[in-house]
């Protein structure tokens, strides 16, 4: 059950709810309330609102109050309150919350401003501050410090604002929030963004806010910044600059530069030098009045720097001065007239050295030209651009002349691989190295090999020639060599050799032919035929003949193969097999109707081709049961031959057998006769060994006992010599060692004596020192009075004790009184 009686503290209040009247009152203490029965207590104790200085809290629902603070109460008596509303109460005394009332927020501390710093507000209702000024809802505006801010129901704190310090070589990036007037006084728009560029502490505006900071770009003598404008405006150097518009900025215009919002940087622009043997030709360079020449072109000469603006740019690069040399020229183009020079454009002109050479903007330089050193075998095909025709300068160096140039001679892809191939009679080997590709402006040169000879075709005259190696051949502009596509391999095939020379002879091709028997045997022959050309080397129309026939190789396998099938068709096996060399030769070279022997040559009169020879290199059976009965034949007959000479050789072995064994036995009985002269010698030898050998022995044992004996007593001698001279060397040590050790220990004594005499000395005249300061210090009297001290106080204490004297004794020894006074006062003391 409540209460009834409650006591209220100081500074502490209740809420009283009257149930007759359905009034809520505030009882407020130091107080001691009696609850009545139609009364209840609906809140407290509760101690009442303390605001310290410098805070304030947040009161919801507060009560109305007239203009002397004091609380209006409605018709029934009850506070009247203000719902809905807040009210900001600062330091004052201690308050209760009246019935509706409510503490929304805890006593704060006031919040401190610091310099450079601001609180952003923003109005919550429209009222009137202090000042005069009209808020409206939504407004927002900065309380600068340094100050204290006292907050109102009427507004909000947004945020914190700091400052930001702008270093030097730094700006403030800022974008307008609304239109406002920026802290120099000029309007800036919604979206606006400028730079501050003051250095120190900034507080921006309510309407600004920071984009972000800007870095100033430090410029040196060597380096420019590439600039572009992103709208028209003018920049700090109060020069109007267009959309679009591209600049530098240098060390002679600023220091340090920081880019502009407006502008933006498209690079760092390394500035251009030139030596003094250095030029270059700017292209659309920029005029005195700023802008572009287009098409125009400037020639700067070293020694010079300068920054390529934009829209120039180096034609060419930085360019060395021509400096040309004896045998070096330049060929000149003119590009529009030169009066002074006489020159049109389009003149072509040459410029012979030994000089320097800067051409200007009027001149194009085509080419630099060297003489061409060329060997008297050696040469270069020149074209005159005016006329074209096309010679060959051989044999000495040339330079060209204005009008001609160095013409290239385009040879067939094959033609090009044969000149790298090595000219063998036997295979198409490259030439050994990395071999080099073809200059197509020098002539071309062959070399043909010894024995062999090329076709050389002019497509000018119509004509063609053969040179016969070894020699030369140097090719005029309108030559080409003819060249060789020859059968090789075995058996023949076409199109396998390629070729530019053609190999004379005397040589050698092989082949291989399938040929027939007339009893239908199949064989296959490996034939060699040897060969060569007979020509006239005088006769150019007659040595043009071996060239007729491109492949001379398969032409003449193809006509010796089939007059051998022929032949060899009416040929049974077994003759051929017996008589094939005969049968071949009579089928190639055929017989003298005169004499009736085998010709011993054929002629290709279409191109002076000569066989001379023709050599069976093997014959093999195609079919494969005449190879099984020539296989077998063959072996039978190798078995025959084969047991033949084993027997011969088993004969040949038994008969070298016996001369050996007739050898050895005869050598072993010479030997055993040896063995038995051997043996007497070794018999004869060990006697004579035994006599020496005892005769020697006795004349070293008594040799050795007499030498033994002497160096005994010589080394008896020397021992006791010895051990005399240690025993004297030992007695000295021992003496002398005695002597130092004695020595050392008096001088040790000695020392120490002196040490203790004037420690003692020292110690003796400390205390007398210290005897004499300790008198001079206490002095006479005090000595008197601490003397006569004790017995004094002896005195004094009997007299106290109304004693004159006093003798206590055990009946032995007898008890000084003054030492039992002396007793009797230590031993409270030393209690005490």
């Amino acid at each position: 059950m409540p209460e009834s009686v409650i006591r209220i503290k100081p500074n502490h209040y209740i809420h009283v709810f009257d149930n007759n009247t359905n009034v809520t009152t505030v009882v407020v203490g130091p107080r001691t309330f009696t609850r009545r029965d139609h009364e209840n207590i609906i809140l407290g104790p509760e101690a009442m609102i303390t605001v310290p200085p410098r805070n304030y809290c947040k009161i919801s629902n507060p009560v109305e109050k007239d203009k002397k603070g004091n609380t209006l109460l409605d018709q029934f008596g009850m506070p009247k309150i203000r719902h809905g509303d807040e009210e900001i109460r600062f330091a004052q005394d201690p308050f209760p919350l009246f019935p509706g009332e409510s503490l929304k927020e805890k006593p704060t501390p006031l919040v401190v401003v610091q310099a450079n710093q601001a609180l952003r507000i923003r109005a919550v209702r429209d009222f009137e501050d202090k000042e005069g000024h009209k808020r409206t809802s939504g407004d927002e505006w900065l309380f600068k410090g340094p100050s204290t801010y006292t907050p109102r129901v009427e507004e909000s704190v947004v945020e914190k604002v700091n400052s930001t310090i702008i270093k030097e070589n730094e700006a403030l990036k800022l974008r307008a929030r609304l239109d406002c007037v920026d802290s120099t006084t000029q309007h800036r728009c919604a979206g606006e963004q400028w730079l501050v560029r003051k250095s120190g502490a900034y507080l921006p505006d309510v309407n600004e806010e920071i984009v972000g900071t800007v870095s100033a770009v430090v410029l040196t003598p060597t380096t420019a910044l590439h600039l572009v404008a992103n709208n028209t405006f003018s920049d700090v150097f109060n020069k109007v600059r267009k959309a679009g518009e591209e600049w530098l900025v240098t060390m002679q215009d600023t220091e340090t530069y920081i880019t502009d919002v407006y502008e933006q940087v498209k690079g760092i622009v390394k500035i251009t030098t030139l030596n003094n043997r250095q030029f270059c030709v700017v292209v659309d360079p920029i005029g005195h009045d700023g802008r572009p020449r287009f098409g125009a072109r400037e020639l700067r000469r070293g020694e010079a720097s300068f920054f390529l603006y934009p829209g120039e740019r180096l034609e060419n690069g930085i360019q060395d001065v021509y400096v040309l040399a004896q045998e070096e020229a330049l060929l000149l183009r003119a590009r529009s007239a030169l009066p002074e020079e006489k020159k049109l454009p389009g003149d072509r002109w040459m410029l012979y050295g030994p000089r320097d050479f800067i051409p200007p903007v009027e001149v194009e330089v085509v080419e630099k030209r060297r003489a061409i050193p060329l060997d008297e075998n050696e040469g270069i095909y020149v074209r005159d651009i005016t006329t074209g025709k096309i010679r060959a300068h051989i044999g000495s160096s040339y330079m060209l002349a204005p009008n001609e140039e160095l013409w290239s001679k385009v040879l067939p892809t094959e033609v090009d691989k044969l000149l790298l191939v090595d000219a063998s009679r036997d295979k198409n080997d490259i030439k050994t190295g990395s071999p080099k590709a073809r200059d197509p402006t020098r002539v071309v040169s062959y070399r043909v090999p010894h024995g062999a000879a090329v076709q050389v075709y002019d497509y000018e005259k119509k004509k063609s020639r053969v040179v016969f190696g070894p020699d030369l051949v140097l090719l005029q502009p309108d030559e080409h060599f003819t060249t060789l596509n020859m059968s090789g391999g075995v058996p023949k095939q076409s199109n396998q050799i390629h070729a530019i020379s053609l190999f004379l002879g005397p040589d050698f091709m092989t082949d291989q032919i399938t040929v027939e028997t007339a009893d239908h045997a199949r064989l296959a022959l490996k034939l060699s035929y040897n060969w060569h050309f007979e020509v006239d080397q005088s006769d150019q129309e007659a040595a043009g003949r071996i060239f007729s026939t491109p492949d001379f190789v398969g032409d003449l396998c193809k006509a010796l193969s089939a007059r051998v099938r022929g032949v060899v068709a009416s040929t049974s096996f077994d003759a051929f097999h017996k008589h094939s060399v005969d049968i071949i030769q009579e089928s190639v070279f055929g017989r003298n109707t005169q004499t009736g022997e085998i010709n011993d040559r054929l002629v290709f009169s279409s191109n002076n081709l000569v066989v001379t020879n023709i050599d069976i290199q093997s014959v093999e059976p195609v079919d494969q049961r005449t190879r099984d009965s020539l296989q077998k034949s063959v072996q039978l007959a190798i078995e025959i031959t084969t047991k033949s000479q084993e027997a011969t050789a088993r004969q040949e072995a038994e008969r070298l057998d016996q001369e050996a064994r007739g050898r050895l036995e005869r050598q072993k009985l010479a030997d055993e006769a040896e063995a038995e002269r051997a043996r007497k010698s070794l018999l004869e030898l060990q006697a004579q060994s035994a006599t020496v050998e005892s005769t020697g022995q006795a004349t070293a044992e008594a040799r050795a006992l007499a030498a033994a004996s002497t160096i005994e007593g010589e080394a008896a001698v020397k021992q006791a010599t010895l051990s005399a001279n240690s025993a004297t060397i030992t007695a000295k040590a021992a003496l002398d060692e005695l002597k130092k050790r004695q020595g050392m220990e008096l001088a040790h004594k000695e020392k120490l004596t002196q040490l203790e005499v004037k420690r003692t000395r020292d110690l003796a005249e400390i205390e007398t020192t210290k005897f004499g300061e300790v008198v001079s210090a206490i002095g006479p009297e005090t000595i008197r009075a601490i003397a006569q001290a004790g017995p004094e106080m002896q005195a004094k204490l009997l007299n106290g004790l109304g004693l004159k004297s006093l003798m206590i004794t055990d009946g032995n020894s007898p008890i000084n009184l003054f030492n039992t006074a002396s007793g009797l006062v230590s031993a409270p003391a030393s209690g005490h």
